[in-house]
């Protein structure tokens, strides 16, 4: 076996370790966020739970002042699930792809000319 064709083998074992290791990274990322989305939600399930028992001990539901923490809350956990799962229709993971890859292939076509 040449040196040449060593090299060429050694090049594409690193490239193919490489994209495991991005695979791995970017799964991990993944998980990571899940895992932060579903403790959000079980601490607001929770917290809002318990509240709303106090709410119910002290006033019976006179006033149900517990919605507005589950109101306030709710919002954030609506839109940490759109981050999360990726829901945005405007400018969400899919989007972003599609542009990095047209800014991509305009540049690639203005510097064909130079």
């Amino acid at each position: 076996m040449s040196i040449f064709s060593y090299n060429i083998t050694s090049n594409n074992n690193t490239m193919e370790t490489s994209d495991k290791e991005n695979k791995y990274i970017r799964a991990r990322e993944r998980v990571e966020e899940l895992k932060k989305f579903y403790g959000n939600l079980t601490s607001y399930v929770l917290v809002i739970s318990g509240l709303a028992l106090i709410n119910y001990f002290t006033n019976h539901f006179a006033y149900a002042w517990f919605l507005w923490a589950a109101f306030g809350w709710g919002i954030g956990i609506v839109f940490h699930a759109i981050k999360t799962f990726d829901l945005n229709p405007f400018f969400g993971k899919q989007w972003e792809k599609r542009k990095l890859e047209e800014f991509m292939r305009d540049d690639e076509q203005n510097n064909k000319w130079k």
